[in-house]
C-alpha cells in the first residue's frame, strides 16, 4: 500500500494533521501504538485532568460558596468513584469521536508502532510482532512526548504513591498529604484537583517563583491566591530523593543555593517536572535525523527535518508542548503537502493554566519586553470591580495589557480570573490582525459581562479605565 502521507502518532497534532490531509485530498494513514487516539491529551492528559479539575471545583463551590448565593445543600458528599467514572466517561466520549473522524475522512489506521525505515518507508509492528511496512512520499512525526523525572534522582514510579501526572488522574482515594514536585502547570493544576477534595499539599520547586516563564507580577498573585486555598509552597528547593516510606513516601530536598536539607512524608507524591520529547525506536539516528541537544527533532520554519519528505510538530520539535500549538503546526504540515501557504504564527499561541481562578497569556510577558528594549505601557482592571465578577463572587483576578509604547500595537495580555482561558482569545485574534489597544478598548463589549474587565485593561494602556 502507497500513501500520499502516513503520520506516525494521533495524539492533537497526528490525527489534526491526518484530517486536513485527507480533506485536502491527500490518501493518508496514521500509525497508532495505542488502543485509541488521542494520544496523552486526550487519554491522560488534557481531557481527564480537566474533567477532574471542573468536577472537584464544583464540588469546592457547594463546599464554600452556595450558601453566601442562598443554596443550602448542607454538607457536600464526595464519590470519589462517580467523579473518576466522570472523568473516564470524558475520555471515551473523545476517543470514539476520533474513531469516528478516521472513518469519516477516509483514513487508513495503522496499529503498531511506526519507524522510519528509510526514504519513503515506515516499518509498522503490530503487539504481536507482526511487521508490515508501506510506502509514503511523506512522513510525519508526530510521537509527542513523556513525563521525565527529576534530574540526578532515581524515581521509582509505582503510580500509587509516588505518580507521574498519570497516577495522579487515577487515586483510589483522596490522599490526607500530597507533596508535589514541580511548581509548573500539571503540578499546579493536579495539586488543585486535590486540594479542592481535602488533601494538604506541599509544593516544592526549583526555581524561586511558580509557573516560570510566566509573566512574573501573574505568577506572583496566583501564588497568593493558592496559599489562601491551602498550598503550601518550598520555593527555590532542589530535590534530592523520593522514595517509599511505610504506606507513603518522603521527600528530601535543598535550598539550590546550598544549605540544610530537609525532609517531608506524604501519602502521595506527584513527580511533575516536565515532559520529553518522545523518540525511542523511530530510527531517527538511522534515517540521519538530526535531533538537538535536549532530545528534540530539528525542524525549518516549514516544519521539515533534514530528510526530504520527513516533517515533524508538536512536542517532539521545539516550542511550548501545547496540544493546540501541535494542530496547529498539523495543519501547517498538510496543508504545506497540498501545495498550500501553511504557517504558525509563534507569537500568538495562548496558553492556559485550568485552575481556579484560571490563568491564560497570550504574547510577550513583561519580563520579555525589558529584556528586549522593547518600551511598552501597561494596562490593568481588577475583576473586583466588574459587575458581573462581583454577582458570581469572583472577584479574583485582573487582566493586564501589554502594548508598543510607540505603535501601541498590543504585545502580550495576561488574565488571572474566572474564565480566563475563554477571555485570551478576543486578544489573540487583535493580535493576530496587529490590533492596538485602543482597537480592543473601543469595540463594544456587552455588560455586564467578565469580558469588560479585557475591554477597561486595554483602555487603561493609552488612556484610563472607566470603572477603576
Amino acid at each position: 500500500m502507497s500513501y500520499d502521507l502516513v503520520v506516525i502518532g494521533t495524539g492533537p497534532g497526528g490525527y489534526v494533521c491526518a484530517i486536513k490531509a485527507a480533506q485536502l485530498g491527500l490518501k493518508t494513514a496514521v500509525v497508532e501504538k495505542l488502543p485509541t487516539h488521542g494520544g496523552t491529551c486526550v487519554n491522560v492528559g488534557c481531557i481527564p485532568s480537566k474533567a477532574l479539575l471542573h468536577a472537584s471545583e464544583m464540588f469546592a463551590e457547594a463546599s464554600h460558596s452556595f450558601a453566601d448565593l442562598g443554596i443550602d445543600v448542607g454538607k457536600p458528599k464526595l464519590d470519589l468513584k462517580k467523579m473518576m467514572a466522570h472523568r473516564q466517561n470524558s475520555v471515551d466520549q473523545n476517543t470514539k469521536g476520533l474513531d469516528f473522524l478516521m472513518k469519516k475522512n477516509k483514513i487508513d489506521v495503522l496499529r503498531g508502532t511506526g519507524s522510519i525505515a528509510g526514504k519513503g518507508k515506515v516499518l509498522v509492528k503490530d503487539a504481536e510482532g507482526a511487521e508490515q511496512t508501506v510506502e509514503t512520499k511523506n512522513i510525519v512525526i508526530a510521537t509527542g512526548s513523556d513525563v521525565t523525572g527529576i534530574p540526578g534522582v532515581n524515581v521509582k514510579f509505582d503510580e500509587k504513591v509516588v505518580v507521574s501526572s498519570t497516577g495522579a488522574l487515577e487515586l483510589s482515594k483522596v490522599p490526607a498529604r500530597m507533596v508535589v514536585v514541580g511548581g509548573g502547570v500539571i503540578g499546579l493544576e493536579l495539586g488543585s484537583v486535590w486540594a479542592r477534595l481535602g488533601a494538604e499539599v506541599t509544593v516544592i520547586e526549583y526555581l524561586d517563583t511558580i509557573l516560570g516563564g510566566m509573566d512574573g507580577e501573574v505568577a506572583k498573585q496566583f501564588q497568593r491566591m493558592l496559599s489562601k486555598q491551602g498550598f503550601t509552597f518550598k520555593l527555590g528547593q532542589k530535590v534530592t530523593d523520593v522514595s517509599k516510606a511505610g504506606k507513603g513516601a518522603k521527600v528530601t530536598f535543598e535550598p539550590a543555593k546550598g544549605g540544610d536539607a530537609e525532609t517531608i512524608e506524604a501519602d502521595v507524591v506527584l513527580v511533575a517536572t516536565g515532559r520529553r520529547p518522545y523518540t525511542e525506536g523511530l530510527g531517527l539516528k538511522e534515517a540521519g535525523i538530526e535531533t538537538d541537544d535536549r532530545g528534540r527533532v530539528k525542524t525549518d520554519k516549514h516544519l521539515r527535518t533534514n530528510v526530504e519528505g520527513v516533517y515533524a510538530i508538536g512536542d517532539v520539535i521545539a516550542g511550548p508542548m501545547l496540544a493546540h500549538k501541535a494542530e496547529e503546526e498539523g495543519v501547517a504540515v498538510a496543508e504545506i503537502l497540498a501545495g498550500q501557504a501553511g504557517h504558525v504564527n509563534y507569537d500568538v499561541i495562548p496558553s492556559v493554566v485550568y485552575t481556579s481562578p484560571e490563568i491564560a497569556s497570550v504574547g510577550k510577558t513583561e519580563e520579555e519586553l525589558k529584556k528586549a528594549g522593547v518600551e511598552y505601557n501597561i494596562g490593568k482592571f481588577p475583576f473586583s470591580a466588574n459587575g458581573r465578577a462581583r454577582s458570581m463572587l469572583h472577584t479574583d483576578g485582573f487582566v493586564k495589557v501589554l502594548a508598543d509604547k510607540k505603535s501601541d500595537r498590543v504585545l502580550g495580555v495576561h488574565i488571572v480570573g474566572f474564565g480566563a482561558g475563554e477571555m485570551i482569545h478576543e486578544a489573540a485574534v487583535l493580535m493576530e490582525f496587529s490590533g492596538s489597544s485602543e482597537d480592543l478598548a473601543r469595540t463594544c463589549h456587552a455588560h455586564p459581562t467578565m469580558s469588560e474587565a479585557v475591554k477597561e485593561a486595554a483602555l487603561g494602556a493609552f488612556a484610563k479605565p472607566i470603572h477603576s
